[in-house]
């Protein structure tokens, strides 16, 4: 790949953005490039936790200004196709099998702030900022809204996205829409260590079936919700992991897994 790097250490996927001359923007290859890298972390059985990081100072600027230039000659269905692509990243990091952690060492602006938005948890310096400034340049913050509604409720979710103003790390983490400020020097490391927290501590098969859990819950009625959610108690029982950590609790054996 050319613009995503990917390497696997200690269990954790690392998945890289690297352009960082165009300030890691967004193209239909780099989107492919996730795509790509994603996939390979869902097949990789050495990974069980993924982190989404970038090189140079800039953690993603958003789509790549020269690509939308040459969108405007597309058709309809062109730019349906290319907005789809864009879904297709956003929606597998969501419902991806693994936890996916962000680490955000510089500004996530539009679609990178989307990238930040889809990610189970994120980590950023307090430099860093955030915006969906897409209705300053007559664009609409389609694709990300369902996901960011979800995340931080519809109040918080049309202040950012009709103002497209820009806001502070410590302001993100007061909207939930990320978990950690992290100062700039440790951030790796705490991004690391919580990684490796959720390799060692949690059940792989237990986290899975609780994000897919959450994703699915929201969409419900109550009492389909609570209906999917005995049936899911129920499934999980019946995993190994399962019967592997009540053995262990039972046992009051300290368990690594």
């Amino acid at each position: 790949m050319q613009f995503v790097q990917y390497h696997n250490q200690e269990r954790v996927a690392y998945v890289t953005l690297n352009r960082p001359d165009k300030r890691n923007a967004l193209n239909e290859q780099v989107v492919q490039e996730l795509k790509d890298a994603f996939s390979k972390a869902e097949k990789d059985e050495n990974a069980k936790v993924i982190v989404l990081r970038a090189e140079g100072k800039v953690f993603c600027a958003g789509a790549d200004l020269e690509y939308l230039q040459t969108l405007q000659k597309n058709t309809y269905e062109q730019n349906l196709a290319d907005s789809m692509h864009l879904k297709e990243l956003f929606e597998m990091i969501y419902t991806h099998p693994k936890v996916v952690i962000a680490q955000i060492h510089g500004h996530a602006i539009a679609g990178g702030a989307g990238l930040a938005t889809v990610c189970d948890f994120s980590f950023a310096v307090p430099d860093a900022q955030f915006g969906y400034t897409e209705v300053k340049i007559g664009f609409v913050p389609a694709i990300v809204s369902v996901f960011l509604m979800r995340k931080i409720g519809e109040g918080r979710a049309k202040e950012l996205l009709l103002s497209g103003d820009l806001i502070s790390a410590q302001k993100a983490f007061e909207y939930g829409l990320i978990n950690e400020v992290v100062p700039t020097e440790n951030l790796e490391n705490r991004v690391r260590e919580f990684a490796l927290h959720l390799c060692k501590s949690n059940s792989a098969i237990s986290m899975q079936i609780t994000k897919s859990m959450v994703a699915q819950l929201s969409t419900m009625a109550v009492a389909e919700a609570l209906n999917f959610a005995a049936q899911q108690n129920a499934l999980a029982r019946q995993t190994a992991d399962c019967k592997k950590g009540i053995q262990a609790f039972l046992e009051k054996k300290t368990l690594e897994w």
